[in-house]
């Protein structure tokens, strides 16, 4: 994937890279990261260091960490990757408790999607059943729920869309 940077009106999305350590730590030991996502087991900067060195080893896995334009605050993250356990990509989104609920979820996932839909024929993604504000926002995207499967013995719902070439 070529896209290193995207804009919507009031945010930019950037490629995640290690000055993003400090965010990264912040952001997955948040009460809903860890809630919905899962500890990462990022207790420190260097831990964070580690776990973006990983992620862009991985060539199917695009991170972009998301800015407000106005101010280039960090917020939250939206992301583009290929798991093992899923046939079709998935389309993922985690934002700083304090960003919720203003829509800045809806629109980054918005931009990102409509940039990765033309090279797929299927895009997926997991969520908690518990999670509604995300299943909420998977459903705006125009994702449908397929069904339930088991991730780690955990059962996870899995959302997904076909795109009309």
């Amino acid at each position: 994937m070529e896209t290193s940077v995207m804009n919507t009106e009031r945010l930019t999305m950037k490629e995640l890279d290690l000055a993003d350590a400090d965010f990264i730590f912040e952001l997955l030991n948040t009460p809903l990261w860890l809630r919905f996502i899962g500890n990462k087991n990022i207790r420190t900067k260097e831990d964070a260091e580690n776990y973006i060195l990983k992620i862009q080893q991985n060539p199917t896995s695009h991170y972009w960490v998301v800015r407000l334009k106005e101010n280039a605050i960090p917020i939250g993250v939206v992301t583009f990757m290929k798991r093992d356990y899923l046939e079709d990509y998935n389309i993922g989104f985690a934002f700083l408790d304090q960003f919720a609920k203003k829509g800045y979820a809806y629109e980054a996932s918005k931009r990102l999607f409509d940039e990765v839909k033309h090279q797929h024929k299927k895009i997926a993604a997991t969520v908690l059943q518990d999670n509604n504000n995300s299943i909420q926002l998977l459903k705006k995207l125009g994702l449908q729920h397929e069904k339930e499967i088991l991730i780690n013995n955990e059962p996870v719902q899995l959302f997904s869309i076909s795109i009309q070439c």
